[in-house]
């Protein structure tokens, strides 16, 4: 019987290669981006499996699927590829010759409000380095961990080890109606609230405001008219309708045009954050995207 290899003897391009793997969720493309013979991927792939006591990919519909130890796998190399790569990174970064990548991971609240003013920060300082932004909906965290995302800048709590967070500021609510509505006033009761037609921002479904998550934890139900998947084109939505919206306020400035705004009589702060991993929290280029961005926030906040 033949002896499983020794986990020591895996080299960081075996773990390259179950990466993209991983990632291209192909052989064939796997040896094309890594400039490999397919033998070699599937000698690699075939070595791991040994090693680690699992088939890796299994196909399923003639589709690659990735066993759930391999997404644990492909994780840990990812952090220990990126990691054994810092140590020859240059220990300053120089922002006017630098064309790394960096990529932010948000939603529309920060795309609208706080996006524009970092890409200008950064491409006056940095203007040959590439920025990508993803959208993070509610799975910020899994897109950092991932390394789909180097930084998440939103309404995010820090969850588990290996993150670090730095809070940017505090946000409130308010209620957006038309000018005509009979209860545009300044300030609402909850009960008043309760019993108005609202619209629901659902973000795709995959993130619950805050306010939300409030009238929940108090029982109460809010009455939905309208559903929508985005803030976007608000003030279309409810002219001349009896139609109510929550939104965050500094939003609200952006989007409300001629709509009232009324208090929201739901105590729920929306913490604004920047969100990073272990990974990066020493990489210079890191470094000097996070200050950046939280001097220019800062100053617009």
């Amino acid at each position: 019987m033949s002896k499983n290899p020794d986990p020591l003897s895996t080299d960081f391009r075996t773990l390259d290669v179950l990466v993209q793997v991983y990632k291209l969720r192909s052989f064939t493309r796997a040896a094309e981006a890594m400039s490999m013979n397919q033998s070699a991927v599937s000698y690699a792939i075939a070595k791991l499996r040994r090693i680690l006591g699992d088939p890796l990919f299994v196909r399923e519909a003639r589709h690659l699927v990735a066993t759930q130890r391999c997404i644990d796998a492909v994780r840990e190399a990812e952090d220990l590829i990126a990691r054994f790569k810092s140590l020859s990174d240059p220990q300053e970064f120089d922002p006017e010759s630098s064309t790394e990548t960096f990529t932010l991971a948000c939603n529309y609240y920060e795309r609208v409000l706080l996006v524009p003013n970092i890409v200008h920060a950064i491409k006056r300082e940095a203007p040959r380095l590439k920025i990508e932004i993803v959208d993070s909906a509610d799975i910020g965290h899994e897109r950092l961990l991932g390394m789909e995302a180097d930084l998440l800048i939103g309404p995010f709590e820090r969850s588990g080890e290996g993150f670090y967070t730095r809070m940017l500021y505090e946000e409130k609510y308010v209620c957006l109606m038309d000018p005509a509505h009979p209860f545009a006033k300044p300030a609402l009761s909850l009960e008043e609230y309760l019993g108005l037609e609202h619209i629901m921002v659902t973000y795709g479904g995959r993130w619950k405001s805050r306010y939300i998550l409030e009238l929940e934890r108090q029982g109460h139900d809010l009455p939905i008219a309208l559903r929508t998947p985005s803030p976007a084109g608000m003030q279309a939505l409810i002219t001349g309708t009896d139609l109510v919206a929550t939104v965050p306020e500094r939003l609200s400035k952006r989007i409300g045009g001629a709509l009232h705004e009324a208090e929201c009589p739901v105590p729920s702060p929306l913490e604004i954050r920047l969100v990073w991993t272990a990974r990066n929290h020493a990489a210079p280029m890191h470094r000097w995207v996070r200050d950046l961005i939280i001097r220019t926030v800062t100053q617009i906040a």
